[in-house]
């Protein structure tokens, strides 16, 4: 059997376990497995990431700083766009199949172990996320890593990341989302959030509502660790765009950098570029320290985000956008409107059923002269039809598509028809998932054809 062979054997038997949208609020199982592994999450330092929207931007942009300081890095994410060895990184590229095959077949006897203890205690059999946790902790000690950058799945306290210590616990804005698992209020998922905060920790938190700010500061203080807020203590000072990306100017912790080059595109990104550097500033020597420069401007060159305000097309221009709620629509409109020289906007728009649908089109409507509405390839979608509907009562020219590949081309042709029009993809990011394999496939950056 090939490496690739070994690799899809192992996502098909994760995909038999209980899916991703099948989470509880427990950690003991995975740290069950853990223990019986001798707990390899134990044996690199990690700077551990959580909050409601930019939590992947930002790990991406941390593990290229501490990769640019000669480290060998670990990234951990989800979930994957096209398949599933992204989610775990290894010095910037995906884990090999071989590596990714071992590591299965090292943890395959205690998984049995512990299924059996469940299956006597009358409890399911370990999770798709507990086992990916567990399978991403023995790959990168296995590597080995010097550093893991660690994105929490859902919430923090409960969720099966946070079997490991974070060095650094980091907090991108806090907003509702998930609110069915992590509460109906922003105090209340702040503090399901804060539960990654470990003891005599650093913490490093982007701007935060009130109320957030309040349920971090005092986790933190009740932990003995240190905590930063963006704005107090570091800020984006600058931001100016430039072609690719943007040039931004950063007041950190512990030193300010100038008109340095960051290849994305967007306020939130650059925003997400500042808690990144502050958080890299607090591991490096155990304390905040200057990043230098030429390792800052190294490791912000090679920052990439894909399904992030991606460009997947060209003539017409076709970006794609894993904005999956209002707080992230929002983001995308703005940044959109900065950094880009278009009159109109066709957006392809396909929501998860769980998602704030009616926020999210709410978010779009001043943008969107024409709204494609289509859905994911997932049990888990919203109808096209409700989505339609949604963006008929906000007053917005809509029509629907049974599959993405057809509301894409649709899209494009629109564009394609007038002079200054350009299409975004966004709601999702098995969307945006599928929208990058789609792209790849039919070769848009070769231009529409008519």
């Amino acid at each position: 059997m090939s490496d690739r062979s070994r690799a899809d054997a192992v996502y098909a038997a994760l995909l038999e376990r209980q899916g991703e949208q099948w989470v509880q609020p427990r950690v003991e199982r995975t740290r069950r497995v853990l223990e019986l592994l001798d707990d390899p999450q134990r044996t690199y330092r990690v700077v551990h990431v959580t909050g409601t929207n930019g939590k992947t931007s930002t790990s991406r942009i941390i593990e290229s700083l501490v990769r640019a300081h000669g480290l060998r890095t670990g990234l951990f994410t989800s979930p994957h766009l096209e398949r599933f060895t992204e989610r775990i990184m290894i010095d910037g590229a995906p884990i090999a199949d071989a590596a990714v095959a071992d590591a299965w077949d090292e943890i395959t006897p205690f998984i049995d172990l512990v299924d059996a203890e469940l299956s006597a205690a009358g409890d399911a059999a370990l999770t798709f996320f507990e086992l990916l946790t567990v399978l991403a902790f023995v790959a990168f000690a296995d590597a080995p890593i010097d550093v893991l950058v660690l994105e929490v799945g859902m919430g923090g306290a409960w969720d099966s990341t946070n079997t490991a210590d974070g060095d650094v616990a980091v907090f991108a804005p806090i907003d509702i989302d998930h609110a069915d698992r992590l509460g109906e209020t922003i105090r209340e998922i702040a503090i399901v959030k804060a539960g990654i905060i470990k003891d005599g920790a650093a913490v490093v938190s982007a701007r935060q509502d009130a109320a957030a700010q309040a349920v971090l500061q005092a986790a933190a203080t009740e932990r003995g660790a240190s905590i930063a807020f963006e704005g107090t203590d570091f800020a984006l000072t600058e931001d100016r765009l430039a072609v690719g990306g943007q040039l931004i100017s950063v007041r950190g912790i512990a030193g300010t950098y100038d008109d340095e080059y960051l290849p994305l595109y967007g306020a939130h990104q650059a925003r997400n570029a500042a808690l990144a550097i502050a958080a890299v500033e607090s591991l490096i020597g155990g304390g905040a320290q200057v990043i230098t420069g030429d390792i800052l401007t190294e490791g912000l060159a090679q920052v990439t985000s894909p399904g992030r305000l991606q460009l997947v097309g060209i003539d017409p221009t076709v970006l794609v956008d894993a904005a999956h709620n209002p707080h992230g629509a929002h983001a995308l409109v703005s940044a959109l409107r900065e950094s880009f020289d278009f009159d109109e906007w066709g957006v392809v728009l396909g929501v998860l059923a769980d998602k704030d649908a009616a926020g999210i089109v709410a978010q779009i409507a001043p943008l969107a002269a024409h709204v494609f509405a289509t859905a994911p390839e997932s049990e888990r979608a919203a109808d096209a039809d409700a989505i339609a509907d949604l963006a008929e009562a906000a007053g917005l020219p809509v029509t629907v598509h049974a599959t993405l590949a057809e509301a894409a081309d649709a899209a494009r042709e629109w564009a394609a028809n007038a002079e200054r029009r350009a299409v975004v993809i966004a709601g999702s990011v098995l969307l945006a998932g599928e929208t990058v394999t789609l792209a790849d496939v039919e070769d848009w950056k070769s231009g529409w054809q008519r």
